[in-house]
């Protein structure tokens, strides 16, 4: 099936500009009509000093899609398509967790997470191949984690789930058992808020249902 944008530009299918298994589970069970085609990037994450948690999110997504858009280009790809980038940061106390380096950055993360409440921010682009047109958008949701021993957080640690996750834990995961409660979107928390999501490619057309 082909679907039409305001400009009458036919998309035939949904480009995920990412390696994230999570991302994937998340776009597939909105069971799109149109195929999609996973593309993983190799995207330089470096930030502007002075950038706030919104301007990091949606940049970082929207330079995620374009360098999907760019090999789609480099390989001659005809296919007309909707890229979907997106990128996820916690927040605490104005500070930026992105993705541990180690272990013990994760247990250091974790230390200063719990007891508290922090911020989960996702940025979401979309980017058409047939003229480079982009939308971004973000959502946030606040998160309480659980007051935690450094016992219990070496533990975590040890299960390995920290390793490739903003913030160092993962809320659909064992990390769902250190959270106390969310104020928000729960998907935003897993790396991809659906309700956003599907909003945005209504804007093209697309129709979760």
């Amino acid at each position: 099936m082909e679907y039409k944008t305001s400009r009458n530009e036919a998309i035939s299918q949904l480009v995920l500009a990412s390696s994230s298994p999570r991302r994937k589970e998340l776009v597939a069970s909105l069971d799109l009509s149109l195929p999609v085609y996973i593309l993983s990037t190799d995207t330089d994450e470096t930030i502007e000093a002075g950038w706030s948690p919104v301007q990091i999110v949606e940049q970082l997504s929207l330079r995620k899609a374009n360098a999907a858009l760019k090999l789609l280009q480099q390989k001659q790809e005809s296919a007309s398509s909707l890229i979907i980038g997106a990128d996820t940061i916690v927040v605490l106390d104005g500070d930026v967790l992105g993705k541990p380096a180690d272990d013990n950055e994760a247990k250091a993360m974790l230390g200063r997470l719990q007891g508290r409440a922090h911020e989960v921010y996702t940025g979401i682009a979309c980017v058409l191949t047939s003229n480079g047109e982009a939308k971004t958008a973000h959502r946030m949701t606040k998160v309480m984690m659980k007051s935690l021993s450094e016992d219990q957080i070496a533990r975590y640690v040890a299960t390995g789930e920290p390793r490739d996750k903003a913030g160092s834990y993962g809320i659909q995961g064992l990390g769902s058992t250190i959270v106390e409660q969310i104020d928000g979107c729960y998907f935003n928390v897993v790396g991809l808020p659906l309700s956003l999501l599907s909003s945005m490619l209504a804007s093209y057309g697309i129709a979760v249902f």
